[in-house]
């Protein structure tokens, strides 16, 4: 398998008619990882000619309900499947899985994929599955929000994935040297007015594209859009443009990024 990158989702929260739930699943030597697991997530892969036992791991951003919701159906879809899936997080997003798996007693002896959970801080390596790589940084969301860094052993190329984040500096200078950058770009900047707790919690297009720019990211791919507030992808371009000169891929739910070749759908 080329390695590649699946945008499984590239919406924010409240989902679309044409964004769900951001979610990613990164490929390298027949090996999947997957980024967050909002709802919907066995039928995203049936549809791309995948099984859910494919997975050999799963990484999660942080505890808000559209990265974590889908994880009970994901493991109930692999209840009798004899496998070990290790579930990577920070403490806080950890113990939450943990607990709302329980509520389904997906966690009881009659599941026969056993999940290995693997807490991990703030700047940690770790080996999601086999010929890839990773690390972490805090990001400025939740308090226990991570980012994550994924090199491809193979192609010797890296990804970072902010999950959801405000404007942080440190990630972006982390970032400069990487092959893409994932990053979330909820609103255009002109929605920040009206929704004030937004700059807290997440990016805007112009503080995206001047951060970007400013780190020297080559390519960028802009996720996570509220598009239920009412603007456009093509506005979100516009404004990332005003001073982001690198590749700008604009990412539609299910399109495939082969890691360091041109997009393709």
């Amino acid at each position: 398998m080329t390695d590649s990158l699946w945008f499984l989702g590239t919406g924010a929260s409240v989902a679309t008619a044409e964004r769900d739930n951001t979610a990613l699943l990164v490929a390298s030597a027949g090996d999947m990882v997957l980024i967050d697991c909002p709802g919907g997530l066995v039928r995203r892969l049936r549809l791309l000619g995948f099984s859910p036992d494919q997975i050999g791991a799963v990484l999660i951003t942080h505890t808000h309900t559209d990265h974590v919701y889908g994880l009970p159906s994901l493991i109930h879809s692999l209840m009798r499947i004899e496998k070990r899936l290790p579930v990577f997080g920070s403490r806080e997003s950890i113990e939450f899985c943990r607990r709302l798996l329980d509520v389904f007693h997906l966690l009881d002896d009659k599941v026969l994929c056993r999940l290995e959970f693997q807490i991990l801080e703030e700047g940690a390596a770790f080996d999601p599955v086999r010929g890839m790589s990773a690390w972490t940084a805090a990001v400025r969301h939740r308090p226990s929000s991570l980012a994550f860094g994924l090199r491809l052993e193979g192609s010797r190329r890296e990804l970072v994935y902010s999950g959801d984040s405000s404007p942080h500096a440190p990630l972006f200078e982390r970032a400069g040297s990487c092959d893409l950058l994932i990053h979330d770009c909820t609103v255009p900047s002109r929605l920040l007015e009206a929704n004030p707790t937004l700059p807290d919690l997440h990016t805007d297009a112009l503080s995206l594209g001047r951060l970007a720019e400013e780190a020297g990211v080559s390519r960028l791919a802009p996720v996570h859009f509220a598009g239920h507030l009412g603007f456009s992808a093509r506005e979100i371009e516009r404004e990332i443009r005003r001073f982001y000169t690198g590749e700008l891929i604009i990412p539609r739910d299910m399109m495939r990024l082969p890691i360091g070749s041109e997009v393709q759908t």
